[in-house]
This record gives structure tokens, sequence and C-alpha cells, in this order.
């Protein structure tokens, strides 16, 4: 039997069920109950419902951890910071990105939600394109002696870093311990498969 719930002020006890929402989902996948995850935290499904009027709020909470969280405000500014030549730009963000997205509760919680059609991923992938692979593409037309390329190519950088993660977290194969010659050679190609 679970133990009785310790007694935790309310912004202490909403940011444990979001933190146990986040490993358990990471886990299960989204058809994880909230049955089972209040007895994961040793406390009751109702006091669980009386932080998160539903589960899918409390999924949203763990989008916002997960994914919004770790977009960072710094990001725009670095990549439009033209007084960096653009390699140097594009290799600083991707190592961030990755760092910020290389784990086990954001890979797998991406993978989940993707097969369970969760529209998490669609909104995630577009505020990336929008606010991110847009800029960095506009960045590439200042900079020449660059070709522009088209989003899909955009897509294909930034998949090819994902990927790396995706190894390492779902398929569980060996990767580089360190990211950043990989993302520094990603860049790389990427950019010589646009030079005029």
């Amino acid at each position: 039997m679970p133990q009785p719930p310790r007694r935790l002020d309310p912004q202490a006890r909403r940011e444990q069920i979001i933190a146990a929402a986040v490993g358990y989902f990471a886990e299960v996948g989204f058809g994880g109950t909230t049955r089972d995850l209040a007895r994961r935290i040793g406390i009751t499904q109702a006091l669980l419902y009386r932080y998160f009027a539903s589960k899918a709020e409390l999924v949203e909470a763990v989008f916002e951890r997960v994914f919004l969280d770790r977009l960072s405000p710094r990001w725009a500014d670095e990549i439009r910071d033209r007084s960096q030549p653009l390699e140097a730009r594009l290799r600083r963000f991707y190592r961030q990105y990755a760092t910020a997205i290389f784990t086990y509760e954001w890979m797998r919680i991406f993978m989940w939600a993707g097969l369970a059609g969760e529209a998490l991923n669609r909104r995630y992938l577009s505020r990336v394109g929008d606010s991110l692979l847009v800029l960095l593409r506009e960045e590439i037309v200042a900079a020449g002696p660059y070709r522009t390329p088209d989003m899909e190519e955009m897509w294909a950088l930034h998949g090819s870093i994902v990927y790396i993660g995706i190894r390492r977290f779902i398929y569980q194969l060996p990767t580089p311990t360190d990211d950043g010659p990989v993302v520094d050679r990603s860049v790389e190609r990427f950019l010589t498969g646009l030079r005029r």
C-alpha cells in the first residue's frame, strides 16, 4: 500500500506531480493512466485531480516542461548575432539544442506522442520551424555565398542532429560520447552543399 501523502505546499506538490508524470510518460507512453501515476507518486488519484482537472491538462504541463521550457529565448539573438561567422552560429545553436533535447525524457515522450497521434509533436515542430528554422534560413541567405535552402533542407539538417538522440535513447545504439564534433560536421556538410 502506498504511504499516506506527505503534506507539501501546493506549488511543491504540483512540481512533484509534473516531475513524476514526465518520468512516467517517458517510460510507458501516453496510454499510461493517472491512477497508476498517482500510485507511483504515493498519492491518491483524487489529489492528483485537485492539481490537474484532467489527464489532458497534466499532459499539457508535461509538454511545457519537457519541450517548451527547453527552448532558450537567447537562441534567436545568438543566431542573429552577425558579429560571429554564420557557421559558428549554426554550430553553437545546434550544440546547445542537442544538449537541451538529448535526454531520455525528451526523446521518449516525443516518440510516444507521435505514435499516439498527439498534437504535441505538431505543435512543437511548428514552433521550431516558425521560430528557429525560418530564422536560421534567413541568416544563411543574408550571409552568402550560399543559395537559399528550402525548408525541407532545413528540416533535413535539423533531423540529422535529432537522429543522434533517437539512436541513443530510442534504439539504444552506441553514439559518440561527445556530440559536438558530430554536430559540427553536420553543419559543415550542410553549408558546403549550399555553396554557390
